[in-house]
């Protein structure tokens, strides 16, 4: 898949400069990824389709979200990828640089610095916290992750962010519906599933009204 068959599955414009810096962040991520394991090695080739494409999926789906909060951020999907589209997007309305943000929040110091560096470099609307999620609380948006943890665990680290009235966008395998079964044992949530556009196997899932279930 090249950057612009990959931009032609997004309902919003990708700008040059958007898939510049994405164009960039590969780079950086092969190189990183040699001493760091960030990603699979055999998923690198597939970096639009793979790891692109599976993150900006996320803005056809809530495009009027300003702060997200993408928990276990690790190499940076889909939290960099959407903060790379939101920059331009931004530039794009006439917002200012504060009025949309990614909080990329990972638990491993070495992973916030690789984080950090490609923050700095590409001058994202982004921050990064080095904690364990559960640990963060923050007023969001939306949350967000990627094969962080099994539904029934991701919702219990993500239960700050949710009581503050955040929604989550989530994206997950083809095992979600035994993951979604297995969470409303403890949960009380409304969701809606929908297929990937990166993997016909995966699924968006998209949960909101989230309380303990009593």
């Amino acid at each position: 898949m090249t950057p612009e068959e990959m931009a032609a599955h997004l309902v919003f414009h990708v700008k040059q400069a958007a898939l510049d810096d994405l164009t960039r962040f590969a780079k950086v991520l092969a190189e990183r990824n040699e001493v760091m394991n960030l990603v699979g090695p055999a998923t690198l080739p597939h970096y639009w389709s793979r790891h692109v494409l599976d993150s900006a999926q996320l803005l056809n789906h809530a495009p009027d979200a300003r702060t997200w909060a993408d928990l276990g951020a690790g190499a940076g999907f889909p939290g960099v990828v959407l903060a790379i589209l939101l920059k331009h997007l931004s530039t794009d309305s006439g917002e200012t640089p504060t009025d949309r943000r990614v909080f990329l929040i990972d638990s491993l110091a070495k992973r916030c610095r690789f984080l950090g560096e490609v923050v700095r470099d590409l001058d994202l609307p982004a921050t990064v916290i080095n904690d364990r999620a559960e640990n963060v609380s923050l007023k969001v948006d939306v949350v967000t992750a990627r094969a962080m943890a099994p539904l029934p665990k991701l919702i219990g680290f993500a239960e700050s962010f949710f009581r503050k009235g955040a929604e989550g966008w989530l994206l997950k395998g083809e095992n979600v519906e035994a993951e979604i079964v297995e969470a409303r044992k403890n949960w009380a949530f409304q969701s809606e599933l929908f297929t990937s556009l990166s993997d016909p196997r995966g699924r968006v899932l998209h949960i909101r009204s989230v309380r303990r279930a009593r």
